[in-house]
């Protein structure tokens, strides 16, 4: 009998209200990059993860996206030069678990239509 396994994320939906404005923030100021974009989505690619940035097919689907948790090898000097870029920052970068050899530190912050979303990085301690 067959086993059905999930095996990776294969994209994940953020829901917008305007396609060219998220656009222009996950492009340009996540420098995430650009796959292909249509009138109602768009898609970007961070590591082989698909984020597609579409306007919502039915209501239930605008009220809140997922966490997207980007991570990043020197939060601090991405922290700083996504905040040079404009990025709305909710926190500064904290830890957030301590474990017997490393630390998780993590700042969230907003994109354009208010979803939020993180950045993460794991150091040895």
């Amino acid at each position: 009998m067959y086993t059905a396994t999930i095996r990776k994320i294969g994209q994940i939906g953020v829901p917008v209200q305007n396609v060219e404005r998220a656009l222009h923030f996950y492009q340009h100021q996540l420098g995430l990059q650009l796959l292909f974009h249509t009138e109602t989505m768009a898609f970007l690619e961070c590591n082989d993860v698909r984020i597609l940035l579409t306007l919502p097919e039915k209501e239930k689907f605008s009220l809140h996206s997922s966490v997207i948790y980007f991570q990043s090898d020197d939060i601090e000097q991405t922290y700083e030069a996504l905040k040079e870029k404009g990025v709305s920052f909710i926190d500064e970068p904290h830890v957030v678990a301590k474990m017997d050899h490393s630390e998780t530190w993590m700042t969230f912050f907003e994109d354009t239509d208010g979803n939020v979303h993180a950045l993460m990085s794991e150091t040895t301690i």
